[in-house]
């Protein structure tokens, strides 16, 4: 599974191979990580370097306790970090705006009503995909013109779900 992770400013693409192996920007590494306390303490063994961290966790942004700095990282998985891009891009104004599927997946709901109001960042339709449930936002206040997707239907990615003008 692939995650991006975000220290000060600078992003690093995350790969976990196996258990024992992670690449880092292209860079493989041997890595034994386990949990010490069972809460916030943890041991590192990265490339035959020991480390022990203090972590805490909360909603995707963890503090990280490193050999006495503190840093703050922003973890996103592949899945989820498509969608915020998908959701930031191009929304213009005004207009018919499709919104489309980021992935293939199944339509678990549909919150989003013809002629219901909109406001920017209201879910417009969970799209499960690879188990995991996924929240389509709206990118821009309007009002819903279209509803194009059902409730259990299977979607293509690039297929249109919803449109608001």
């Amino acid at each position: 599974m692939k995650y991006a992770t975000t220290v000060g400013g600078q992003t690093f693409i995350m790969d976990v191979n196996r258990d024992d192996q992670v690449t880092v920007d292209g860079e493989t590494l041997a890595v034994d990580f386990f949990s010490i306390d069972q809460v916030t303490e943890f041991s590192l063994l990265l490339d035959n370097q020991s480390y022990e961290l203090l972590v805490n966790e909360a909603d995707g942004d963890y503090q990280v306790l490193l050999l006495g700095h503190l840093f703050n990282a922003r973890v996103e998985d592949e899945r989820a970090r498509r969608l915020a891009q998908s959701a930031r891009g191009f929304a213009p104004t005004g207009g018919e705006l499709q919104i489309k599927a980021p992935m293939p997946g199944h339509i678990v709901a549909i919150p989003a009503m013809l002629g219901h109001v909109v406001q920017q960042g209201d879910v417009l339709v969970i799209l499960e995909s690879m188990k995991m449930e996924n929240e389509i936002k709206a990118p821009r206040d309007g009002v819903v013109s279209g509803v194009r997707a059902q409730v259990r239907q299977n979607v293509e990615q690039g297929q249109t779900l919803i449109t608001i003008t």
